[in-house]
């Protein structure tokens, strides 16, 4: 009895905060956490420190009652924006962090902010600030996910969820809802959603995450000539030479949403949407936090710890080759290769489309 009491007292938390800087895919993989931790104390503030491109879609979502934004490229060199970063975390008052940056420095700066319990990684021991940590050298052999629910675990908290939630609000959903009518799509038709791109977080090396661009336009042609749908090619502005090669190589209309969208409004013509074709990255992991089935294109990464989570209702694709996966820990084998992708054909895709459609 004594026990159980210190432990609710020990992890009586009112002021939480959140730390994960990183890509669409790593903030919604820490929505099951939030859901968790609001069914713990539904009456705690949580706050979430974020990177620019992913505090736009954070701030809408209702469990979060604020954000800070983060961009490491701004930050570098400017030991005033830290000092900044610091006042504004000490002056916030937080009781808890759990983060997941697995950064010293943001950890230092919570320490220094007085965070009474700081929870994370001790990922190459960065984690020295942290209060209670597991040690990780990666994430492999299961999602990404559980890892991260792990952290409650280490502190007795209960994981009644595992599933990842995106709120869309009304106006992006009503926008989504016009933008199809303002088309002309048949609405008898199936609509697909096409996502050539993907993989934004990992910068310059993205192309090692997609499926050439010919083969989608012929994935395409192949669906549009036996499902009689249609199909809207989806992306953000700096897909949209992608997206128009892609266009360019099909003998059937496309629908080009590229660019027009934020990630709710992405988020949000998802949910009009029968399906979604699309590489492993953030859109993936937005398809399926809003219920939408997918089918995910995998090469160098293990979709066992990035792909779709519960994999119910979604199907994956991948070439099996024994070097694969060669992102591990964080970390990309040399390849000259890629022919986890490069053998990929149209036929292993549309096979497993036809599975869902």
């Amino acid at each position: 009895m004594f026990t159980g009491v210190w432990l609710i007292m020990r992890n009586d938390f009112k002021n939480i905060l959140i730390m994960n800087p990183y890509g669409i895919g790593d903030v919604l993989f820490t929505t099951p956490l939030v859901a968790n931790l609001r069914l713990c104390w539904p009456q705690a503030k949580i706050a979430y420190l974020a990177n620019r491109r992913t505090a736009d879609f954070l701030r809408s979502q209702p469990g979060i009652h604020q954000v800070l934004v983060y961009e490491r490229d701004e930050f570098a060199g400017h030991f005033s924006k830290y000092i900044e970063l610091w006042q504004n975390i000490r002056q916030q008052g937080f009781d808890g962090v759990f983060d997941f940056s697995l950064n010293s420095g943001l950890g230092f700066l919570c320490a220094a902010s007085g965070i009474r319990r700081r929870i994370g990684f001790d990922y190459r021991k960065r984690g020295k600030f942290l209060t209670d940590r597991l040690d990780l050298a990666g994430y492999e052999g299961r999602h990404v996910i559980e890892y991260y629910l792990d952290l409650l675990r280490l502190i007795d908290v209960p994981v009644q969820t595992n599933r990842m939630t995106l709120d869309i609000p009304a106006q992006e959903l009503q926008w989504a809802k016009d933008w199809i009518k303002k088309q002309a799509i048949d609405p008898a038709k199936p609509l697909i959603a096409v996502l050539p791109g993907g993989g934004a977080s990992w910068g310059q090396s993205a192309g090692l995450k997609r499926w050439g661009a010919s083969k989608y336009a012929h994935l395409i042609d192949k669906i549009v000539e036996n499902f009689d749908a249609a199909v809207i090619l989806m992306g953000d502005p700096k897909e949209r030479e992608l997206c128009r090669e892609v266009a360019g190589e099909t003998n059937f209309p496309v629908y080009f949403a590229v660019g027009e969208t934020s990630v709710l409004g992405m988020a949000a013509l998802l949910t009009q949407c029968r399906a979604a074709i699309l590489n492993d990255g953030g859109p993936l992991h937005v398809a399926v936090a809003v219920g939408v089935r997918t089918i995910s294109i995998f090469g160098p990464v293990d979709p066992a710890v990035y792909g779709p989570y519960p994999v119910a209702d979604h199907l994956v694709v991948r070439k099996n080759l024994p070097c694969q996966p060669c992102y591990r820990r964080f970390r990309m084998a040399r390849c000259g290769h890629i022919n986890c992708l490069g053998e990929l054909s149209v036929d292993d895709v549309y096979r497993k489309v036809q599975g869902i459609l």
